[in-house]
């Protein structure tokens, strides 16, 4: 038998069997039905002789037991052990769920590999090696596909195959450095879930090439699994991540927290609903339209901004500082970003200086100039005056966070 004994019996929880060695609170098992802690999956919880377990560790084949007390029993002493059901079946759950996940993404992603999970109370994360980026988009088609599959029933088996026979297998995920429960003296343990629902009615999904009909999941793993998809009960895809180069992390929740997320997202849609007065089926739509409308507004407003700045400048008069002509004033409700466009545009042709000081969350200026003035000692004259910082080039540079009004900071140069 090829990894853990829970793994081949996963629905085993009780069990009778005889303590073999002792070392505080670390006990061994003649057998154990235990799942120690490997391949992203956590160890069991239960008891052993009435003891709270607190961490089982499978070691070089074997099973070490960390009660979380001394235990009274002796060695050569005949135990009760139980393993708590509740958390037992959640794993399975959520392994389970996995599998399914990683054959949703043979069907909608290109060059996918296998870069290991993670399985913790609140969720589970699949790392995907994929050239295909994962938008939201394909988030959603795998959350169909993940749900449909729990749905139609399909039958999940295990069995052990000889390690060279497996890797001749393209329809198997095969990763030795995240699996390395599932291989034993040269046998690995493969995880199918079937192409047939328990009625035996065949699934119209095909592959991505196109070829015909296949199993959902093939793949090496060492991990506790329920017999039929339909045991993994709801499924939610939460997002995804990038943990590291090449990877693309994806997320979610099984059993109670993936119907909590459920809640949320359908709160979320109907909140939406009501405010936008439309029925659920057009809320996306309706949303796409005022995006529009709302970018279409603010380019309209940074527009009339611009043309505002463009107006107060005209409108100021120009003055002589060191033989060069300059012109300055204030602005109200424009960036700095965008009194750097202005000031460039209007630098000699306007004036050989072009000066724009504004408060966009605390005040800044913008020197722009046709090249005869260096627009960054400008800047550096300010900032020496009323602190700041700032930088840019000989004709154009900028500063902020300065001690100073807008008016105050044009005043020095007109001095």
């Amino acid at each position: 038998m090829t990894g853990q004994r829970a793994a081949a019996e996963p629905y085993t929880t009780r069990f009778e069997t005889e303590v073999t060695s002792i070392d505080g609170c670390r006990v061994w098992l003649e057998t154990s039905y235990f799942y120690g802690e490997s391949g992203g999956q956590p160890a069991d919880r239960g008891t052993i002789g009435g003891v709270e377990v607190a961490d089982v560790r499978y070691v070089d084949g074997e099973h070490v037991h960390v009660l979380a007390a001394e235990p009274s029993f002796r060695v050569g002493q005949r135990v009760l052990c139980s393993i708590d059901w509740s958390f037992r079946m959640y794993c399975m759950r959520a392994h389970t769920a996995s599998h399914v996940l990683y054959g949703a993404g043979r069907r909608l992603l290109e060059d996918l590999g296998y870069g290991g999970f993670d399985i913790s109370e609140e969720k589970v994360r699949v790392d995907l090696e994929t050239s295909t980026e994962i938008d939201d988009e394909t988030l959603l088609e795998l959350d169909t596909l993940v749900n449909r599959v729990v749905w139609e029933s399909r039958p999940v088996t295990w069995e052990d195959v000889p390690v060279a026979d497996a890797r001749e297998r393209d329809d198997v995920a095969f990763n030795e450095a995240t699996e390395e429960g599932a291989f034993r003296k040269g046998r690995v343990r493969l995880v199918t879930i079937g192409s047939d629902d328990a009625n035996g009615n065949a699934n119209g999904l095909v592959r991505r090439d196109g070829g015909a009909r296949d199993r959902w999941d093939v793949a090496a793993c060492g991990g506790t699994h329920v017999r039929n998809t339909r045991e993994v009960g709801p499924v939610t895809v939460l997002g995804r991540s990038n943990p590291g180069e090449g990877l693309t992390r994806v997320e979610l929740a099984v059993g109670p927290r993936a119907i909590d997320r459920r809640e949320a997202e359908k709160r979320v849609a109907l909140a939406s609903r009501r405010t936008l007065g439309a029925p659920l089926e057009e809320v996306e739509g309706e949303l796409d339209r005022l995006t529009a409308e709302r970018e279409e507004l603010t380019d309209e407003v940074r527009s009339l901004r611009r043309e505002l700045a463009e107006t107060r400048l005209e409108g100021a008069a120009p003055f002589e500082r060191d033989g060069f002509e300059w012109v300055a004033t204030t602005l109200e409700d424009v960036d700095a970003n965008e009194a750097g466009d202005v000031a460039s545009d209007a630098a000699g042709e306007l004036a050989d200086v072009v000066v724009l000081a504004g408060d966009a969350n605390s005040p800044y200026a913008v020197v722009a100039t046709d090249g005869a003035v260096s627009a960054e000692d400008v800047v550096a004259e300010l900032t020496d005056e009323f602190g700041g910082g700032g930088g840019g080039s000989a004709t154009l540079a900028q500063a902020g966070g300065f001690d100073a009004t807008p008016a105050e900071i044009l005043a020095v140069l007109d001095d």
